[in-house]
């Protein structure tokens, strides 16, 4: 009865070091986000931009799409947000092109929670939701990303019926129109390809990317990648992950039909949305 009690006991001093050491464990990933548009064909008061104003406007959003994360993790959360800059210039319509809101992305593992704290158009939301189902499909090859071995992962995310008739719809009154506006792409089969390294043990990645034994270093899906330059593995100064906390509460769905109306609000008679541009 001695020996079985002394066993108990050890297992649990084992177990709660463990536990401990799982919860101190904490690091950074400096991660460079780039967007390249390419081929976007446009009008100005029906007539297609030339090869000229269109290489020369893709070559100033590519810039601008040019961005530095950080993820900040620990064993099971971790806070993805951008690096301070000056606000990005905006165009004569009073419209801001980017690839992404200002946003600050939580997420924790245990609890299957997503929590992201964004400023769109000046306005503070708060979107409370669950995590994303990656439906990760796990590959063989592997490759080098600075000093670790990564393995390849794969989800693919189907192109949706009511995507599709969408687009239609959207191409009738573009082919109609005489206004400003961009032209919509066909909707396809998202592909998203990411490598991660067991090598640093935590289910974390740039974005909304989890789900993997891994961190996820690399991440490629429409005309973007994501790369980490750096990371940082219990740094002398401890890794605190704050919560976002500023914002109206509102789920991931609620917030979608937020900015559906707010383009909504640039649109013309025929459905499709104005813009001007400054060829200067």
């Amino acid at each position: 009865m001695k020996k079985l009690l002394i066993m108990i006991i050890t297992a649990t001093i084992l177990f709660v070091v463990s536990s401990l050491k799982a919860q101190e464990f904490s690091g950074q990933a400096v991660y460079f986000s780039k967007t390249v548009m390419k081929g976007m064909k446009m009008k100005i008061n029906g007539v297609e931009m030339s090869e000229a104003e269109q290489e020369k406007f893709e070559q100033r959003m590519n810039k601008m799409n040019e961005k530095t994360f950080f993820l900040d993790f620990n064993k099971y959360e971790s806070v993805y947000y951008e690096e301070q800059k000056l606000d990005a210039p905006t165009s004569k319509s009073g419209m801001v092109f980017s690839s992404s809101d200002t946003e600050k992305i939580y997420k924790e593992i245990k609890t299957n929670q997503k929590m992201a704290e964004k400023d769109f158009f000046g306005k503070e939301f708060l979107i409370v939701d669950s995590l994303p189902n990656w439906n990760w499909q796990l590959e063989g090859e592997t490759k080098k990303i600075g000093d670790y071995t990564c393995y390849k992962a794969v989800s693919i995310k189907k192109a949706t019926s009511e995507e599709l008739a969408d687009y239609e719809e959207s191409k009738k009154k573009q082919e109609q129109s005489k206004t400003s506006f961009f032209m919509m792409s066909e909707p396809k089969d998202r592909v998203t390809t990411v490598w991660y390294t067991p090598e640093i043990p935590v289910s974390q990645g740039p974005g909304e990317f989890w789900g993997l034994p891994g961190l996820i270093l690399e991440a490629s899906f429409d005309d973007t990648t994501i790369l980490c330059s750096k990371v940082v593995i219990n740094p002398k100064e401890k890794i605190r992950i704050n919560k976002p906390k500023k914002g109206k509460k509102i789920t991931e769905k609620e917030y979608d039909k937020i900015v559906e109306d707010k383009l909504s609000e640039y649109k013309d008679g025929d459905g499709v949305i104005q813009i001007k541009i400054d060829k200067n």
